[in-house]
């Protein structure tokens, strides 16, 4: 059987340490490595040959699904080499699609370089987890590692809802379910109200994309589930302030002191180029429940939980800003992405200079 013209491309990735391929109508095929994308030494496509290589293999299914939509998530396998998330869409001179790599194999927290006391989430009987960060930022994969490590110390029933399915869990000490948005389900919002009555102790949203998602996934933390989702944020309180900001007002105080009980815990990240150039490297802020926090969402007192996280920072809470200044001193960034990448510009102002 003839391999799938794609795969080359995709080996490229690989080859090159890459973490993305750009395949686009009318223009050359790019890789991003370490965050900048690179042509590769080949001529621009047009529409017709990409469409040829990237419907090659796609389904029956996912076709009538992108012919409809213009737009389709899924994931791809090439067993032995590396998975790849992928998203197809249509622009002004044709077809497009993005692969974007992920490791077969899942790393631990301490593999990742993000903050160790994150595992503590796992522990948690009940309650709603937030990884938050930009498209790219490695959300994905530090979740995988949080739900990994749950999959190894715990024996409970796991159920993830992703489009697509990225990291393919395998069953160690829990049973993991692994429903894919558009195949398995038809949108986050169904498969979350399905949930209970398929007996989960754990549950992953891949995204909090709408209102009816974000009140379900808050819904499943009350009810007694651990919940993990992500939301596209890079901040503890600009998180909060963006999941009480898509309700209408006159359900914000519901959603604020629904909010109050069931948040456990807020990681957002960020990747940031090493100074070497070689990769990227992790930078976190950690927010854990403490028994002001419950009064600060119920309030709205949002500005109150940067102080919040500085006086947590014995117990392992840590600002972005401090985990930027960390790897700033440890030599891993440069002053002038500590600057570009900080909250706080003043604080890095004068190293960058």
């Amino acid at each position: 059987m003839t391999e799938p013209k794609i795969n080359q491309y995709l080996k490229m990735i690989k080859d090159s340490g890459g973490s993305d391929l750009h395949i686009s109508s009318g223009m050359t095929p790019k890789i991003r490595v370490h965050g900048k994308l690179r042509p590769l030494k080949q001529p621009a496509m047009n529409n017709e040959q990409v469409e040829e290589l990237l419907l090659e293999v796609v389904d029956d299914k996912r076709r009538a699904m992108f012919k409809e939509r213009n737009d389709l998530d899924w994931a791809y396998a090439m067993p032995g080499l590396a998975r790849f998330r992928a998203n197809y869409f249509r622009q002004q001179h044709g077809m497009s699609g993005v692969f974007r790599i992920i490791p077969e194999e899942i790393l631990s927290v301490d593999d990742l370089g993000v903050p160790k006391q994150i595992e503590r989430f796992c522990e948690m009987r009940n309650g709603l987890v937030l990884v938050t960060g930009p498209t790219g930022s490695g959300k994905s994969t530090t979740l995988a590692a949080l739900i990994d490590y749950i999959n190894r110390k715990k024996a409970k029933h796991i159920l993830t809802i992703e489009e697509p399915i990225e990291f393919v869990h395998k069953n160690k000490n829990c049973v993991i379910t692994q429903r894919e948005v558009g195949i398995d389900t038809d949108t986050f919002a169904e498969a979350l109200r399905n949930a209970p009555r398929q007996d989960p102790d754990v549950v992953l949203v891949g995204e909090l994309r709408d209102l009816e998602t974000i009140g379900l996934a808050i819904t499943a933390a009350e009810m007694g589930n651990l919940v993990f989702a992500t939301l596209h944020t890079n901040s503890a309180s600009k998180t909060i302030d963006r999941i009480i900001d898509v309700f209408p007002e006159d359900q914000q105080n519901q959603i604020r002191t629904m909010l109050s009980v069931s948040l456990k815990g807020i990681v957002a990240q960020l990747l940031m180029p090493k100074k070497d150039g070689k990769g990227r490297v992790a930078v976190n802020e950690v927010l854990f429940p403490t028994s002001g926090l419950s009064n600060i969402i119920r309030e709205g007192a949002i500005n109150k939980i940067v102080s919040t996280i500085e006086g947590g920072r014995g117990d392992g809470m840590q600002l972005m800003d401090d985990s930027i200044m960390d790897r700033l001193k440890a030599g891993l960034v440069s002053p002038e992405q500590a600057l570009l990448f900080a909250h706080d510009k003043n604080r890095f102002q004068r190293l960058a200079s």
